[in-house]
């Protein structure tokens, strides 16, 4: 029999291991999800977070001081490409899709001014080829201005990045077969302009990689088209063209040329959704959620990040740089 002491510790420990379960908040501010079967990824406080597609606590797989962004798994769910900033640049790298030591494939060292927010990272992750043998990213490597940005593919195995043949582009997406690509012309998913109809709108072209010609366009409105996810015969996409005005998940049939709109949020925007075998992921207000394509229901995953957060801890800092103006009270 336990005597009285034991009991003691016993109801101690577990009200310990209580009290953290009570602590433990559910996250928010999860940001570029991808998703892989029963997996997901996202970056959260600058680093790179594992999770189940149904929710639950994930698991930080990142830890370096620079940030880690666009986390993309591989179609066979081997790898995670993503970008990261380790040197002071911002680079593509690649870990197993578990996690793992990075290994870097590109080593553009950026032009002698930062990008603002607005224009975006360099060497931004976009998505992988169908074979999982090479990464598609965004680069201003050949750009003569800060606007232009082209697409580029680099083998997981290294060597020389090669150009895609549009010398424009943004966010993209493959046809199942490799053959033809789905992408915006124009990139400028960083900034924030709301209901925007002016010449820098986004929209969706088909391109044939086989014989370098424009195959087709999604049908497109004065609105935003953008983030092209191809699969099967479907092109999902994110627009801000329904009645909400509110960027919400759509679809495009190849076969049919139906659209629908597929969400319907009316508070805040779908973003950065991207696509996995059997479902999107995608952002609205700082949470996750995921959207099966066979029932299409979107679902909000309740996920929890467990560890310390610095910038949360109470600290001496100096403000007296960040003050702008003064006044004496009334009395």
């Amino acid at each position: 029999m336990f005597s009285l002491k034991r009991w003691m510790t016993l109801w101690i420990i577990c009200s310990a291991y209580f009290a953290l379960g009570q602590e433990m908040q559910e996250g928010r501010l999860m940001r570029f999800p991808d998703i892989y079967k029963d997996k997901i990824a996202f970056m959260y406080g600058g680093d790179l977070w594992l999770a189940s597609s149904n929710g639950g606590v994930a698991r930080q797989i990142t830890s370096h001081a620079g940030r880690e962004l666009f986390p993309k798994f591989s179609p066979d769910g081997k790898w995670i490409a993503f970008t990261a900033q380790y040197d002071g640049n911002f680079n593509v790298y690649i870990i197993p899709s578990d996690g793992g030591q990075p290994k870097q494939l590109t080593f553009y060292q950026g032009s002698a001014t930062p990008l603002s927010d607005r224009m975006g990272i360099h060497n931004e992750v976009v998505t992988w080829f169908p074979d999982s043998k090479r990464i598609v990213f965004l680069s201003r490597r050949d750009a003569s201005n800060g606007w232009i940005k082209r697409l580029y593919r680099v083998s997981i195995e290294g060597g020389l990045p090669e150009p895609f043949p549009m010398d424009q582009g943004g966010l993209a997406s493959f046809s199942p077969d490799g053959t033809r690509i789905a992408y915006n012309q124009i990139f400028r998913n960083f900034r924030t302009w709301k209901r925007y109809t002016g010449g820098l709108a986004q929209d969706i072209t088909i391109y044939n990689l086989k014989n370098n010609t424009v195959d087709a366009m999604v049908p497109h409105t004065e609105w935003v088209d953008t983030f092209p996810m191809w699969h099967g015969n479907t092109i999902y996409f994110n627009s801000d063209r329904g009645p909400e005005h509110h960027f919400n998940l759509y679809s495009y049939d190849l076969n049919t040329k139906q659209l629908e709109q597929l969400t319907h949020f009316n508070e805040f925007d779908v973003m950065w959704p991207s696509l996995g075998p059997e479902a999107i992921i995608f952002e609205n207000a700082g949470y996750l959620y995921t959207f099966d394509l066979q029932s299409k229901q979107p679902k909000k995953l309740a996920i929890y990040l467990p560890g310390e957060r610095d910038e949360a801890m109470k600290h001496w800092i100096s403000v007296s740089k960040n003050i702008t103006d003064f006044d004496i009270s009334p009395e």
